[in-house]
């Protein structure tokens, strides 16, 4: 794989366990730039976790293929999945047991917070926070969005967790 610099930059300052916004035009790298560090975590450390969270379905569906091939790819058990308004009940307590990367949508977030006992293994292993499209999030919706991460930073607190924010 040959990287550009504004990823290797954003990768190592991810490894360095810094907060990053990775602020670069369609198409330039920006996913690759967060996955191939998070797949290292999750390499590094069996129990550690990732959040990622996109504002439309269409974007969690693209990335779960993407995601879903990178685990392939790498031997990296990531067991990446959906966990939505659409996830059948049937299957909401194996992802949230199982998978070490969900991906999601704030609406979703907001929803599930305040059940957090039963996300409290995730939670507690939870490394790092994927916000894609964090652009999109302005205005009165932004700062809805800003108060539901800091619900989810004091969650993650409480179960021990110190996790770093990624958004591109």
């Amino acid at each position: 794989i040959r990287l550009y610099t504004h990823q290797c930059n954003a990768i190592d300052r991810i490894r360095a366990g810094k907060n990053v916004i990775i602020t670069t035009p369609t198409a330039s790298g920006k996913t690759l730039a967060f996955n191939l560090p998070v797949f290292e975590k999750l390499e590094i450390d069996p129990a550690s976790r990732a959040l990622y969270l996109y504002p439309t379905k269409a974007l969690s569906n693209d990335q779960l293929a993407t995601l879903e091939q990178m685990a392939l790819f790498t031997g990296v058990s990531a067991k990446p999945a959906i966990y939505d308004g659409d996830t059948p009940q049937s299957k909401r307590a194996a992802i949230r047991d199982n998978s070490r990367i969900i991906v999601s949508n704030p609406h979703e977030l907001h929803q599930v917070l305040s059940w957090h006992t039963k996300w409290r293994s995730f939670l507690s292993n939870l490394e790092i926070i994927v916000v894609d499209e964090a652009h999109r999030y302005r205005g009165v919706f932004g700062s809805h969005i800003a108060f539901l991460l800091r619900r989810l930073l004091r969650l993650c607190l409480f179960y021990g967790s110190r996790p770093q924010f990624v958004l591109s």
